[in-house]
């Protein structure tokens, strides 16, 4: 019989190794490494007897078509990293999918519908200050306003894409018709323990956070830090300092609020010279929008009060924002039926993270299947699942495809 979570271990183990030199698996959207995993998913893909297309948000889209007329069900997860992040989170969504599919059509199972199995290009929002945009193409809420968004280097989210071949005017074409759409089904690792602390290797998500990210740029004045005086500095480092600190008040006042600051970048980053710009992010999650719009909303009054009291200019964005999400209690009760086919209780719990299902509920029903990762960890290195675990999940999702 054939081991399909070690065949999805293998997999998975062939695609982190598409990832920059360094520790862990860094993997952004629209790049050499992003190429790689795509050509070795396309190769499963076909061998599995799917037909694959990349559309022009850079979506990996293999389909095994059912009868003819017959609606669709969507199925899958992200391609992207975190930078030094782990071998499961996203990518695992995109795995586990095709192998139930490729299990059934070794069983010589015939659907009542057409399925595929979705590898989205970029959901972490690491490379570029935005996020979603292949779930939100298919689900007719893409910006385009998003695509002069640049990332670190400069280059903006339209000429990453063009270089990569894609299309960027066409991704508003893109929108699929919810009437043709059974749902979307997104498998991912928890990232954290509830279900190691349950013995249970998978879980039903019942809904997923709000999340919001800010782009917030001080500047002031360099000059030389043995000479300028401290009296009347304009120095943008210290200013920000004290809006990182903020940012931990809030998250630490406010019940329910999950508050971040995960990036700086400073200039002229010298050690003798006064900091004269410092970008930084922020960002907020809450399973409650209104307590996740305030936190934003008083970030950025503290962040003009405090560059008033500096004589610092400030800049201050509100660069990605997605609204909590229930699931769908239908496709939730259908996963929840499949995980106790194979053992499981068929445990419900929230997302504290957010992921593509997020974007993809406003084209359709959507649900979220759990699996167990070791300690909780995810976005580093040591981020594991097992591969017993990994064919439960297999087991899981082709029961509920056959349900």
């Amino acid at each position: 019989m054939t081991d399909w979570g070690k065949r999805a271990e293998a997999l998975l183990a062939d695609l982190a190794a598409c990832s920059e030199p360094g520790p862990g698996v860094t993997r952004l959207p629209f790049t050499p490494q992003h190429r790689a995993a795509l050509d070795l998913l396309e190769a499963r893909m076909r061998a599995a007897g799917l037909a694959v297309t990349l559309d022009d948000a850079g979506t990996l889209i293999g389909r095994r078509a059912g009868p003819p007329g017959a609606p669709t069900l969507l199925m899958g997860s992200h391609q992207d990293s975190v930078r030094q992040g782990g071998a499961f989170d996203g990518i695992m969504g995109v795995v586990l999918p095709l192998l139930a599919l490729e299990k059934l059509a070794e069983e010589g199972i015939e659907l009542p519908f057409s399925v595929e199995v979705l590898a989205f290009a970029d959901e972490e929002g690491v490379r570029f200050p935005t996020a979603l945009v292949g779930s939100r193409a298919l689900a007719g809420t893409f910006d385009p306003e998003v695509l002069s968004m640049l990332d670190a280097q400069g280059i903006s989210l339209r000429m990453a894409m063009s270089e990569f071949g894609l299309d960027p005017d066409r991704i508003t074409t893109l929108a699929r018709d919810p009437a043709a759409m059974l749902g979307f089904v997104e498998t991912h690792i928890e990232q954290g323990p509830v279900l190691e602390a349950e013995d249970q290797a998978l879980g039903v998500v019942t809904a997923i956070c709000g999340i919001e990210r800010h782009q917030i740029v001080l500047t002031g004045e360099t000059g030389h830090a043995g000479t300028l005086p401290m009296e009347g500095r304009r120095d943008a480092l210290v200013g920000t300092a004290a809006l990182v600190t903020e940012v931990a008040r809030l998250g630490e006042t406010t019940p329910g609020l999950r508050a971040t600051v995960g990036a700086l970048t400073v200039e002229p980053n010298v050690v003798n010279a006064v900091p004269r710009r410092v970008r930084m992010s922020a960002e907020f999650r809450s399973p409650d929008d209104d307590t996740r719009r305030r936190a934003g909303e008083a970030l950025h009054r503290f962040a003009r009060d405090l560059a008033a009291g500096r004589n610092l200019r400030v800049e201050a964005e509100l660069t990605y924002a997605q609204a909590a999400q229930p699931c769908d209690s239908a496709l939730g009760a259908r996963l929840a039926a499949a995980t106790q086919a194979v053992g499981m209780r068929g445990l419900s719990l929230p997302s504290g993270a957010t992921h593509d299902a997020s974007a993809m509920a406003d084209l359709c029903p959507m649900a979220m299947l759990f699996v167990r990762c070791r300690d909780g960890v995810s976005h580093k290195p040591e981020e594991y699942a097992s591969a017993s675990d990994l064919g439960r999940a297999i087991d899981a999702l082709a029961a509920f495809l056959t349900a």
